[in-house]
């Protein structure tokens, strides 16, 4: 039961990219060479949503993971956080901000859910690595638009 709640947080903040669709605005900026194709979004985030899921509930079995819990509510809520700011407002600077911090956090998330249980730590690494992808993304889209 516990890993449908963290699946239904995740399932919330993915609802915000259905709502909040890329669109004309986005195919008109001028993006960066290694963008990833559009097919590839909503496939590395199913993937890294259902990891997340996994990886709370894996962290909810584990005794003195409140601090590490805490951190995944924090991330979950910038990550829904930041499709509206950037697709629905088009602030992309605003974004860069949310998605700066989202890297802390959850960089701060992975260090910690490693010392607790490596397994964890790990099933996490390819959020991190992805949000590395989005942060270069969305900071070479501000700069070449001048947004």
């Amino acid at each position: 039961m516990t890993f449908f709640i963290f699946l239904l947080a995740c399932a919330a903040a993915a609802t915000t990219g259905v709502m909040f669709k890329p669109g004309p605005w986005y195919e008109a900026l001028t993006k960066p060479s290694f963008t990833p194709p559009n097919w590839a979004f909503p496939v590395a985030w199913t993937i890294i949503y259902l990891l997340l899921a996994w990886a709370g509930y894996r962290l909810s079995l584990i005794p003195g993971s409140q601090t590490v819990l805490a951190l995944w509510a924090a991330q979950i809520a910038l990550n829904t956080l930041w499709t509206p700011v950037f697709f629905g407002a088009h602030q992309v600077l605003a974004a860069l901000v949310i998605l700066a911090v989202l890297w802390v956090v959850v960089a701060v998330m992975v260090v910690l859910a490693l010392q607790l249980d490596v397994v964890t730590g790990l099933i996490l690494f390819p959020y991190l690595a992805w949000l590395c992808v989005a942060l270069a993304l969305n900071c070479s889209i501000l700069m070449k638009n001048r947004l």
